[in-house]
């Protein structure tokens, strides 16, 4: 599947990213009975040189996964000078498993750091498991908690530093 992928920068707000921002939130219904992610996610956010947004597409032009990064600092949230934020990290069910995530991960970890980002963070739940172990296999540990969710018992915050 990896193969004739071509990962495109466009807006968050694109018809296609909203096609896969529909898909990830009937998962998280699925995983987290019922409740969706309520993340207030604004499409310029991921306008760079502040974010990035980019989506898969296999070799029929059809979108099959997705991620971003948007720029944090210091807040009430509990984010930290320097952070870039990973979202929507997802790969519909049918290309899971061909490296399509750890691909747009790398790509979006270089971009962040090309934009003068420290440490990529991240928000996930204990109901995605393939989530978690594709971050800690990728070099990412447990942090603090930060972010919307981060007085739920069901997330996992995880951190890397963005060496240059």
């Amino acid at each position: 599947m990896s193969h004739g992928i071509n990962l495109r920068a466009v807006p968050y707000d694109h018809p296609d990213a909203v096609k896969l921002e529909a898909q990830v939130q009937v998962e998280y219904q699925a995983r987290y009975e019922g409740e969706g992610d309520a993340t207030h996610l604004d499409p310029a956010m991921f306008d760079p040189p502040n974010g990035l947004y980019l989506l898969a597409y296999d070799a029929s032009g059809t979108p099959v996964a997705s991620g971003g990064w948007r720029r944090q600092d210091h807040n009430e949230e509990g984010y930290s000078d320097g952070d870039a934020e990973l979202k929507r990290m997802y790969v519909i069910p049918e290309a899971r498993g061909t490296g399509l995530a750890r691909r747009i991960l790398a790509e979006l970890e270089d971009d962040a750091r090309a934009a003068g980002r420290v440490r990529m963070v991240l928000e996930t739940g204990d109901q995605q498991p393939e989530a978690i172990a594709l971050y800690l296999s990728s070099g990412y540990a447990m942090s603090e908690k930060f972010g919307y969710y981060r007085f739920h018992d069901s997330s996992r915050c995880m951190s890397k530093p963005l060496h240059p």
